[in-house]
C-alpha cells in the first residue's frame, strides 16, 4: 500500500509561510495527514496540534495557521465546508498509520469484558478487530486515538482503538492484527 495516493488542489495556497493545523496530540492519523500536506508546502512548515477539530479551525480563523488538515470521516466535519470565511483549498487521499486495539506493555490477562476507549470515528473497527475471547459491553469515547492510547497507558482503560505511533509513543502492545484506513481528507484555508 502506498501513504499518498491522490492530490486535486482546488484553490492555491494562501500567501505568506506556511503552519498547519490538525487534531493532535502526536500520534494521530491527522498528525500523519497534515506531515504529508507539510511536504507540498514551502520550508517545513510547523505542525499545530489541537485537542479537537474545531479548536484547529479556531487557529486558522484567527491567522495562526495557513491550513488545516481535517479527515472526512470526521462525523462534525460539516460546519467545515458551510463556514462562509474558509474555503476547501485541497482534498486527497492517504491510507492511515495502522490501527489496531492495544493494552499496557505490562498488562496482565483481560476479562472477558474489558474497557474499551476509541474516538468515535474508527468505532466500527472494534467488531473487525477485536479478538473473538472478548466481548464488547461499554466503549467510551476520546477525542482521538492518541488521547485513547493515554488513557490505557495511565490505567483509566484496558484496551484502546488506536494508531501505532500512538501505541508505540504510550507504551502500548497490540492484541489484535493491525490495518490501516484508507481515508479522504480535507485542507481548509481563510477565504
Amino acid at each position: 500500500m502506498t501513504n499518498e495516493l491522490g492530490w486535486i488542489d482546488i484553490r492555491p495556497a494562501p500567501a505568506g509561510p506556511p503552519a498547519i493545523g490538525t487534531l493532535g496530540p502526536e500520534g494521530t492519523s491527522s498528525e500523519q495527514a497534515a506531515r504529508l500536506l507539510g511536504t507540498r508546502l514551502p520550508g517545513e512548515p510547523p505542525i499545530v496540534l489541537r485537542a479537537t477539530y474545531e479548536q484547529a479551525l479556531e487557529d486558522l480563523t484567527a491567522g495562526t495557521v495557513s491550513h488545516v488538515v481535517v479527515a472526512n470521516a470526521y462525523r462534525d466535519i460539516h460546519p467545515f465546508y458551510m463556514a462562509d470565511d474558509i474555503a476547501l483549498a485541497s482534498i486527497f487521499v492517504m491510507d492511515t498509520p495502522l490501527y489496531g486495539i492495544a493494552q499496557r506493555a505490562d498488562g496482565g490477562p483481560l476479562s472477558d469484558h474489558p474497557s474499551v476507549v476509541t474516538h468515535p470515528s474508527p468505532r466500527p473497527l472494534l467488531d473487525q478487530l477485536l479478538p473473538p475471547t472478548h466481548q464488547l459491553s461499554d466503549v467510551s469515547t476520546a477525542d482521538s486515538t492518541s488521547q485513547a492510547a493515554q488513557a490505557v497507558a495511565e490505567g483509566r482503560y484496558d484496551l484502546a482503538l488506536t494508531t501505532e505511533p500512538a501505541a508505540t509513543r504510550h507504551g502500548l502492545r497490540f492484541i489484535s492484527r493491525l490495518r490501516p484506513i484508507r481515508m479522504v481528507w480535507s485542507v481548509f484555508v481563510r477565504t
